[in-house]
């Protein structure tokens, strides 16, 4: 439940999102079992909690040390970090969240709710661009309703857009709207509304925006609030080791390509696989670094198809059918 008091203290500079950094990691950790045993899409494999919280990690990692009052300067080197190390759909499309809220936030040293709004955007638009095939009733779709709340709220607050109040305004808001996009996500995915469970990914997610609700604005999030989200109840046996599982092995890596590089790239793995995320890391002088990711039926066909079009580092091969959580 959405609470605060009037003239509270607001803390929303760099520190504050490197608190919020911290908060994740911590949170995704303690969440990682629940997450894990409700993860059936897209693949019944039972990591999606414990990518997160790896990829997370990674990210906070990353600017431990760092001394900057630039907003997005922290969260660019935490998406880069995340992104070269992000674990499975789920890490990588947190890493690309992250990648697309810095991008507005260059220079940035006080978060408001005009420039939340739009780094709410950004990382949407970042994130379903880096999918071949996006689908809703995922964490996706958390971000889709969570950027539209956070507009929308803005748009029509009678509050003065820099003050401390709107942004508080907005952080209710999104936090909410997330929640209501968690429920119904088990409406939206026929795999979900058969098991009768809400999507991990989106729960993930919720996670991830409470705990910056909470950095900001100094409160600690109850646990036990996600327990009446539908199969999240930590009675309830890990669901995902009752989905039968999908054979194959996802396939990532991290390489340096040119526009068409790219483009050509996605192509041939969207001909052979799913799941297909690719998303540029930093520039390089011919073109970018990108991160990979694909679900394959063979590691070798994709590996010679990347291999044919630039040099992969970063390499990682995971048997789909034999994670456990």
């Amino acid at each position: 439940m959405i609470t605060h008091t009037m003239n509270q203290k607001i803390h929303s500079n760099s520190k504050a999102m490197a608190t919020w950094l911290e908060r994740m990691v911590k949170s995704l950790g303690n969440h990682s079992d629940r997450l894990n045993a409700i993860n059936i899409f897209p693949v019944a494999d039972g990591d999606t909690g414990s990518n997160l919280y790896l990829t997370a990690r990674s990210a906070h990692d990353a600017i431990s040390r760092l001394e900057t009052e630039s907003i997005g300067e922290l969260l660019t080197m935490a998406s880069r970090a995340a992104m070269e190390s992000a674990r499975g759909n789920s890490g990588t499309l947190l890493a690309v969240f992250l990648a697309g809220l810095a991008e507005p936030l260059c220079g940035v040293e006080r978060l408001t709710a005009p420039v939340l709004a739009t780094a709410l955007e950004r990382g949407k638009v970042r994130a379903w661009s880096a999918l071949s095939d996006p689908v809703t009733g995922t964490m996706l779709s958390v971000m889709e309703v969570v950027a539209a709340s956070a507009r929308e709220t803005h748009l029509r607050s009678e509050l003065e857009p820099e003050s401390k109040a709107a942004l508080v305004e907005v952080l209710d808001a999104i936090c909410l709207a997330a929640e209501e996009a968690v429920v119904a996500t088990e409406n939206e995915l026929g795999a979900l509304h058969q098991a009768k469970i809400v999507d991990a990914g989106a729960v993930g997610m919720l996670i991830i925006l409470d705990e910056l609700r909470g950095a900001l604005l100094g409160h600690t999030i109850d646990p036990t609030e996600y327990s009446t989200l539908h199969g999240y109840d930590i009675q309830d046996p890990h669901i995902h080791q009752g989905v039968s599982k999908e054979t194959g092995v996802e396939v990532m890596c991290t390489i340096s390509l040119d526009a068409l590089g790219a483009a050509t790239l996605r192509g041939q793995l969207d001909a052979i696989g799913d799941s297909v995320i690719m998303s540029p890391v930093n520039p390089t002088e011919d073109g970018y670094r990108w991160r990979v990711h694909v679900h394959v039926s063979e590691a070798d066909h994709a590996l010679d198809i990347i291999r044919g079009i630039g040099s992969p580092v970063n390499v990682t091969v995971t048997d789909l059918c034999t994670h456990d959580g």
